[in-house]
C-alpha cells in the first residue's frame, strides 16, 4: 500500500524506541545507504566479499524488502530463512523531515508462535499506527494527555514546566465557529514546536490548555524560552481568520532532581492562573502575582468569572439569583440603585451584566438606568430587568431606555441563567466585532497614508527636500486644525473632515513632478521667467487630480485637489494661481499654506540655510510670506510650544512622528 506517511526526525527516533520493544533490530535507511546495500547485495549474489557490519544482521535478504519498498513508495513486509532460523522482515517507507527514508524492522520469530494471515495483518496494522492511536493529539499532533499520564507524569526532574493557555478560546468558537478555535489551538501548538528543543515535550493537556516539559533547562533560560514562545504565538497569524490575534497565558516553574513531573504541574498551573487574570502574559517564581496577598496565596479559578451585579432591595431575590448563577458567574449584591452606581463607578466595566429590580426605595431602576445613560455606561454594560411588574409601559420604557433583556418574578431557573448567558454572549460578540472592524479601519487607513505618503516622498525625493517635510506637513496640519476647531465654529469640521485634510495634505506639491528639476533645486534665487514655471505647480497637481476620472466624487480627491490648487493662495488675494481672496479660500488650503510656509522656513533648502522658530514666527507674523487667515495666525502661536516639542522629537525619532487623527476617528465609530 503506497504511504504518505510524513513525520520528523523526532517522531522516527520515538517510534523506533517503540518498535524495539517487539523487534529485534530496527534501523533507518536513506536513499545513498540503500544503494550501497544493493551493490553490496549483487555482490554477494556473485561470490564477492562483503562488510557484514552494513547488512541486516550480517545478512543480505534475497530480494530486499528495504529496497522495493524505497522505490514503490509502499510498507513491505515478509518472512525470511536465515540460517535456521525464521525472521520477519518489515520495511516502511517515510517521508522525515523532507526526505525520503526506510524504516527497517526485523524481528526473530518462535517457530510456534507462527500465526495466519489475518492475524498477521493485525499485528502489522497495530504496529505501525502504535505512535499515533496511544499518545498523539489528533488536532495538533501534540502528545495527549494519555501520554502524561502513562508516560511522562512519574518521570523525576530536573525540568521546566510551563502550562499554557490560549486566551479568549471560547472568544473565538462563539465569534468564527469552532473551525476557528482548532486552527487557533493548531497555530498555536505548531508556534511552540518550532521554539523548543528536541528533547522538549509538548503535550495538549486540556482543551486550550499545553503542557510543554523542557529537561534539565536552567531557570534563566526557561524564563527566556517561555517569552520567547509568548512573543512569537503573538506574532502569529491564524489562516483563513485575519481578525484573529492570538495570545496566550504561561505559568511556568522548574521542577527539581527529587520531584517528580506530575508534583509540580500544579504549581505551574496555579501560575498560569496568575497570568490568565492579567491575560498575554508570562509568570513564574520570579515575577509572581501575589494580588496583594502576603503570603502568595493561590489564585482562585473563581475570580476568572464573569462578574454579574445583582441590584434588588429584597434580600430572598438576591439569594435565589445568587444561587441559580453561582456555579458559573461571580456575583456582587448590592440593595440600593445608589450603591449599584457606587459600584459601576468602581469596577466600569469590569462588571459584566446588571441584573436590576425596578421597584426600590429611594433611586429606583429606571433612575438607575437614566445615569447609566448619562455615562455611557449601557453602551459597555448590559442591563437584564427584574421586577413582578409586568404592565406593558413599564417594559416598554425599560426597554427604550436600553435595557438587553426582562425578567419578572417568580424566576425560573433555567430561563434566567439562559438569559444571562445569552446577554453576556452578546455582548462579547459584540465587542469582538467592533475590535474587528476598527482592526480594520486601522489598516486601511493606514495602507492609504503609506501609499499617499510614498508618492508624496517621491516628489520631495526630486526636489531635493528631507523626506520629513511630508511628515511635518501633516502634522502642523492637525495641530493647526486641532486648535481652529477649540476656537471657533465657524468651519463645522467633524473629526473625519480633518482628517481627510490631515491625509491630503501631504499631496499638495504633487504637481512638482511636472516641473523642471533645474528649476526645482536651483541653488539660487529665480529668475521671474523661472517662477512663474514654477507656479505651475498648482495647476499640474489640480490637473492631475482633475482626470482620475472615476474618482472624482472622492472626499479626499475633492481635499486634495483644493490644497493643491489653493495651497499658495494668500487671505489679502496676493496668491496664486486665481488670486482667491479670504475666505474664497477653502480652509483646506488655507491651514496647509501655513503649515507649508513654516516648514519651508524652519527647514534647510539648496537655495538657503533654516531659520529658527523664533524668526520663522516673527517672519510669518510680520507679513513677510504673504498675508494669512488672522484666526489661523491666532492658533499657530496657540501651538508653537507644542510645535517645537514635536518637531524636536521627530528629529530624535522620526518614525515616531504620528497624528491622531485615525484614533479620534476611530472613536467616532465605537
Amino acid at each position: 500500500m503506497v504511504s504518505d506517511y510524513k513525520i520528523t526526525m523526532e517522531q522516527a527516533e520515538y517510534e523506533m524506541v517503540c518498535y524495539r520493544r517487539v523487534f529485534n533490530f530496527v534501523r533507518l535507511l536513506d536513499q545513498e545507504k540503500l544503494e550501497k546495500l544493493n551493490a553490496e547485495g549483487l555482490l554477494a549474489a556473485e561470490g564477492g566479499q562483503t562488510k557484514k557490519a552494513d547488512l541486516c544482521i550480517g545478512h543480505f535478504c534475497q530480494g530486499c524488502v528495504a529496497m522495493e519498498a524505497f522505490l514503490r513508495k509502499a510498507e513491505l513486509c515478509k518472512l525470511e530463512f536465515i540460517g535456521d532460523d525464521i525472521y520477519q522482515i518489515m520495511a516502511k517507507y517515510l517521508e522525515i523531515d523532507g526526505n525520503p527514508y526506510v524504516m527497517e524492522l526485523l524481528k526473530k520469530m518462535d517457530k510456534s508462535s507462527l500465526i495466519d494471515r489475518k492475524d498477521h495483518e493485525r499485528l502489522i496494522s497495530s504496529l505501525t499506527g502504535y505512535n499515533e492511536r496511544l499518545y498523539q493529539d489528533v488536532l495538533t499532533k501534540a502528545y495527549n494527555r494519555r501520554y502524561y499520564e502513562e508516560e511522562l507524569k512519574s518521570k523525576m526532574g530536573p525540568a521546566g514546566i510551563a502550562m499554557i493557555d490560549l486566551d479568549d478560546f471560547k472568544l473565538y468558537n462563539d465569534t468564527y465557529g469552532h473551525n476557528a478555535g482548532d486552527m487557533a489551538l493548531t497555530v498555536v501548538a505548531e508556534t511552540i514546536c518550532k521554539h523548543i528543543r528536541k528533547d522538549d515535550i509538548l503535550i495538549r493537556y486540556g482543551g486550550d490548555e499545553f503542557l510543554l516539559v523542557l529537561p534539565g533547562v536552567t531557570e534563566v533560560k526557561f524564563a527566556g524560552r517561555l517569552q520567547e514562545i509568548h512573543d512569537k504565538i503573538h506574532l502569529a497569524t491564524v489562516p483563513g481568520y485575519a481578525g484573529i490575534q492570538l495570545s496566550v497565558s504561561i505559568g511556568g516553574t522548574i521542577a527539581g532532581a527529587d520531584e517528580t513531573i506530575g508534583s509540580v504541574v500544579g504549581r505551574a498551573d496555579r501560575f498560569m492562573y496568575q497570568a490568565k487574570t492579567r491575560k498575554n502574559l508570562v509568570v513564574t517564581e520570579s515575577n509572581e502575582i501575589k494580588d496583594g496577598n502576603a503570603d502568595g496565596a493561590e489564585v482562585n479559578r473563581d475570580e476568572l468569572k464573569q462578574q454579574i451585579l445583582i441590584v434588588d432591595d429584597a434580600e430572598l431575590n438576591r439569594d435565589i439569583l445568587a444561587e441559580i448563577l453561582h456555579h458559573d458567574f461571580k456575583t456582587m449584591e448590592v440593595s440600593s440603585g445608589e450603591e449599584c452606581l457606587s459600584v459601576l463607578r468602581e469596577y466600569g466595566a469590569g462588571i459584566s451584566l446588571v441584573l436590576l429590580d425596578i421597584v426600590m426605595p429611594g433611586m429606583d431602576g429606571f433612575a438607575v438606568l437614566e445615569e447609566m445613560n448619562r455615562n455611557h455606561w449601557i453602551e459597555d454594560i448590559p442591563v437584564i430587568m427584574i421586577s413582578s411588574e409586568e404592565t406593558e409601559s413599564y417594559i416598554r420604557r425599560a426597554y427604550e431606555m436600553g435595557v438587553s433583556d426582562y425578567i419578572s418574578r417568580p424566576f425560573d431557573a433555567k430561563v434566567v441563567y439562559r438569559r444571562v448567558y445569552n446577554t453576556i454572549k452578546l455582548y462579547a460578540k459584540q465587542r469582538r466585532l467592533i475590535t474587528l472592524v476598527t482592526d480594520q479601519i486601522r489598516e486601511k487607513e493606514k495602507n492609504s497614508q503609506i501609499l499617499i505618503d510614498i508618492l508624496s516622498h517621491i516628489v520631495e525625493f526630486r526636489n531635493g527636500e528631507s523626506g520629513q517635510h511630508v511628515q511635518h506637513i501633516k502634522m502642523l496640519t492637525g495641530f493647526l486644525l486641532d486648535r481652529l476647531m477649540q476656537k471657533t465654529d465657524k468651519y463645522d469640521l467633524k473629526w473625519s473632515d480633518q482628517y481627510m485634510i490631515t491625509i491630503a495634505s501631504a499631496l499638495h506639491d504633487i504637481g512638482k513632478v511636472g516641473i523642471d528639476e533645474k528649476i526645482l533645486n536651483k541653488p539660487g534665487r529665480l529668475t521671474n521667467e523661472e517662477f512663474e514655471e514654477m507656479k505651475k505647480h498648482t495647476l499640474i497637481g489640480a490637473s492631475m487630480l482633475k482626470s482620475l476620472g472615476v474618482y472624482q466624487n472622492e472626499e479626499l480627491v475633492k481635499v486634495a485637489y483644493q490644497i493643491c490648487r489653493w495651497h499658495h493662495e494668500r487671505y489679502d488675494g496676493k496668491g496664486y494661481p486665481d488670486g482667491l481672496k479670504g475666505e474664497e479660500i477653502p480652509i483646506a488650503a488655507q491651514v496647509v499654506s501655513v503649515a507649508d510656509v513654516y516648514d519651508a522656513l524652519t527647514s534647510e533648502r539648496v537655495y538657503k540655510k533654516a531659520f529658527s522658530h523664533e524668526k520663522a514666527m516673527e517672519m510669518i507674523l510680520a507679513g513677510e510670506c504673504g498675508t494669512f487667515n488672522p484666526l489661523l495666525l491666532e492658533c499657530l502661536q496657540d501651538i508653537q510650544g507644542r510645535i517645537q516639542e514635536e518637531m524636536k522629537r521627530a528629529e530624535e525619532q522620526p518614525m515616531l512622528v504620528q497624528n491622531s487623527y485615525v484614533g479620534k476617528m476611530i472613536e467616532t465609530v465605537q
